[in-house]
């Protein structure tokens, strides 16, 4: 029996499930630590900034003694990889600048272009979930070694949706792409995550690359071509 059996559309997360966590933790986080001194006092960094604000009163009134330089608390969020809107928001911002530059250029793994072509041909819809903003997402696949992957990817979807972890986020997205859950096939690193979709009564599969982190025992794939 295929994964792919009643299947209408592909919901895929990003870090460590199409692109090595190590290219999100040690290039993109990195460069966005670098630069985001100077992006803050960019007009189109304002609205992300006022919600930093409101976030940063909270973890100070909530004990966690942020940092209080706004440079400073975003490098405190990064470190702690906090799903902040207003934070990934702004670093998509600051990696749009890096990759306009050329300073930047995303990483795949090598089963993602083909499967993509391959999903395409059979009439499959293609969906993204990620922490990380939609613009954010939308700048990794135009700018990946392989070339711009965005004309297979019909719909985008970050943490205004809802929490990665939460069923109802799910239910949104199927909703939004006017499609029965059980008719999308979530793939993540994540087995909470994946719980969470399956609550929604999406079908779910545990994507296991090189250097991700080690999770409970989950149907799992090593490759999307194990997807078909």
């Amino acid at each position: 029996m295929s994964l792919l059996d009643g299947v209408r559309a592909v919901l895929l997360d990003i870090e460590g499930t199409t692109t090595p966590i190590a290219f999100v933790h040690d290039v993109l986080f990195s460069y966005a630590r670098k630069h985001v001194r100077e992006f803050l006092n960019e007009k189109s960094a304002a609205a992300d900034i006022a919600l930093l604000r409101e976030e940063q009163a909270v973890d100070v009134e909530e004990g966690r003694n942020p940092p209080l330089p706004m440079d400073e608390y975003v490098e405190w969020l990064i470190a702690l990889d906090r799903k902040s809107t207003g934070l990934k928001s702004l670093q998509g911002k600051i990696w749009r600048q890096g990759y306009e530059a050329g300073s930047l250029q995303s990483q795949v793994f090598a089963d993602v272009a083909p499967a993509f072509q391959r999903w395409r041909e059979r009439g499959l819809r293609i969906s993204i979930f990620s922490s990380g903003s939609v613009l954010a997402q939308q700048l990794l696949f135009a700018h990946t070694e392989v070339g711009d992957l965005t004309p297979f990817i019909d719909s985008y979807f970050d943490t205004r949706v809802g929490k990665k972890g939460d069923a109802e986020s799910y239910r949104r997205i199927a909703e939004a792409m006017d499609l029965k859950p059980e008719q999308i096939l979530f793939v993540s690193d994540v087995v909470t995550e994946l719980e969470a979709a399956n609550e929604a009564e999406m079908k779910t599969i545990m994507s296991i690359r090189p250097g991700n982190a080690q999770q409970p025992h989950y149907p799992s794939i090593r490759s999307f071509d194990d997807i078909g």
